[in-house]
């Protein structure tokens, strides 16, 4: 065998390997057609779906609510007073706000007072019937539903 031969050998099998290339077998192709259709189409969408699904998970807004269990320091007025919300008991030589059904104070132990939300007469936290205009004002501590909203109503109008 001469190098001649052994080129032209060489020759005809790239030959054949191109010739598989570019003159395909179409029935082959064909056969294969549902299973590239499967791949190119299904493959993807079953892949997306999950990672949409987890990116979305991942990246929802999340309302921030943040509960307060304890006393809470009651917010200054101009004239530099402490400012006590109707219904709920309060201790105003340390201007803490305490959650309802509370009776005594945290830090000292004195006794809290209430401010009635209809007539304004405050009175001692104990006491939970306004002796003026005769509201009970018996609040039990339990957990509170938060509800949200989608943002603001329609044309920017908001609820004061």
């Amino acid at each position: 065998m001469s190098i001649l031969d052994t080129l032209n050998d060489v020759w005809n099998t790239i030959l054949g390997i191109t010739a598989q290339i570019v003159i395909p077998d179409w029935n082959a192709i064909i056969g294969l057609l549902p299973l590239l259709v499967f791949i190119g189409l299904v493959g993807p969408l079953l892949t997306f779906l999950p990672l949409g699904a987890l990116i979305y998970q991942l990246r929802k807004p999340r309302v921030k609510v943040r509960l307060v269990d304890g006393a809470r320091v009651a917010a200054l007025g101009a004239d530099g007073e402490p400012i006590f919300p109707p219904g709920f008991p309060f201790c105003r030589r340390d201007a803490l706000i305490h959650p309802p059904g509370t009776h005594r104070c945290d830090r000292d132990g004195e006794e809290l007072a209430v401010t009635c939300p209809m007539c304004g007469l405050g009175r001692s936290a104990i006491i939970d019937t306004c002796a003026n205009c005769g509201l009970v004002l018996d609040v039990k501590s339990r957990p509170v539903p938060v509800r949200t909203t989608g943002g603001p109503r329609a044309g920017g109008a908001a609820v004061a």
